[in-house]
């Protein structure tokens, strides 16, 4: 409880002081729309973000060196991108093996390179690394990490395009050589946590008319089945989508998809919470009985609650299988409840931390500021600003372990 109420009020005051026209708040602010970003190139040796690469700010530490024999090699995806040029020297095709954020990184520096410069393209030297021609910790030997210049080694354009491997969105960006420019990315583990619990876009909810609806296609404002009771033992009702917690309609994502005997299919994150019970699951979801794990910690022979009409409290399901799959789009609906049905099961709308109940008190700021003024509809794609505070402020007061593992990945601690 002490922690409930420290979070709670850590939170209050930076709501309360936080100026209405900053950027990190909901709704447009005030003032004029700021006009087109200006780019400046990286100077020789410049790095972004200005922390060393694998400290949290930036690209987070190694996990350890990935080989064609390890069980971590199927993390590595190739990259047949034919607007890039892979030096390859190794003729091995290792540079075109990386994680699938480097990937997408790296296909978005693509473009950016072509738009900027007409006939030229984005070329990689140097990518995964699998015959130690990097220091020990190089973050090359996960595919995290390439060296790139442009198709015609201009080296007069190096500058720029470390600028734009720095709008791409790579996590860490160097000017290293009068060769080339180094980017790096967070692990898949420590993004798959910190960008909250999602599910694909097409996971189904169901809305008032007893329609289902594909997440992606879901307005705020729209009302969807969800329990009555934050801690998923009450009767189902229809609760209002208040804010996305996340929302990107393009980003390739690993999902665990729970099975149930009864043949509903639920696909989301491994941190996100989901409510299960243990034993027989022929009984009802009397309070006290049900409780949060995390994804990846559901197990086949748990019960999950299941449910499909308003008025009636949700049933138990056993979960008969769990498999990891890779699914387009992540959106994290929030619920004035505070949880959500998806696919027939009922799920909490938060993740990351271990507690259900913590959450929800944790965001009770962000249902009174809807309250007063309705729903964040100005709201870009990508991460709340309200769930990036929250994360902040629970790793400085929380313990470690009620984070899910992949959560604190990177972090100092």
């Amino acid at each position: 409880m002490q922690l409930s109420v420290a979070l709670g009020f850590l939170v209050g005051c930076v709501l309360i002081f936080a100026p209405v026209n900053e950027g990190c708040g909901p709704g447009r602010g005030y003032g004029k729309r700021r006009p087109p970003k200006k780019l400046t190139p990286l100077a020789y040796k410049q790095f972004s973000p200005n922390v060393a690469e694998k400290t949290l700010g930036a690209s987070g530490r190694p996990e350890g060196k990935i080989t064609r024999n390890s069980d971590r090699f199927k993390e590595l995806t190739p990259n047949y991108n034919p607007d890039i040029i892979f030096k390859d020297e190794e003729n091995t095709g290792a540079d075109r093996l990386m994680t699938q954020r480097c990937k997408d990184k790296l296909n978005s520096l693509a473009i950016s390179v072509m738009n900027m410069w007409s006939g030229v393209k984005l070329r990689v030297t140097e990518g995964w690394d699998e015959d130690g021609h990097h220091s020990e910790d190089s973050l090359h030997y996960e595919g995290r990490a390439v060296d790139i210049t442009t198709s015609d080694r201009d080296r007069n354009k190096y500058g720029m395009l470390a600028r734009l491997a720095v709008e791409a969105g790579f996590d860490w960006v160097y000017y290293e050589s009068k060769a080339h420019v180094h980017c790096s990315v967070k692990s898949e583990h420590s993004v798959a946590a910190k960008t909250g619990g999602c599910f694909p876009g097409g996971a189904l909810v169901t809305l008032e008319d007893g329609s289902r609806k594909a997440l992606r296609d879901i307005q705020l404002g729209n009302k969807v089945l969800a329990s009555s009771e934050s801690d998923g033992s009450g009767e189902l009702i229809y609760s209002e989508v208040i804010a996305f917690l996340d929302r990107d309609p393009v980003t390739l994502k690993q999902f665990y998809s729970i099975g149930t005997e009864e043949g509903s299919v639920l696909t989301l994150t491994a941190a996100h919470l989901v409510f299960v019970t243990e034993g027989n699951c022929s009984g009802g979801v009397e309070g006290g009985r049900v409780r949060t794990v995390f994804a990846s910690e559901v197990q086949p022979g748990q019960c999950v609650v299941s449910g499909k009409e308003p008025g009636r409290e949700g049933r138990l399901s056993r979960v008969s299988w769990v498999q990891i799959q890779e699914d387009r789009g992540v959106f994290a609906p929030l619920t004035l409840h505070g949880t959500v049905v998806v696919n027939d099961v009922l799920t909490s709308c938060y993740a990351v931390v271990d507690q259900h109940s913590l959450a929800h008190w944790a965001f009770a700021p962000l249902r009174l500021l809807y309250r007063w003024t309705g729903p964040d509809s100005d709201r870009a794609d990508g991460l709340h600003w309200y769930s990036s505070l929250l994360y902040w402020i629970g790793t400085l007061i929380l313990d470690p372990t009620h984070f899910h593992p992949w959560g604190m990945m990177g972090n100092d601690r």
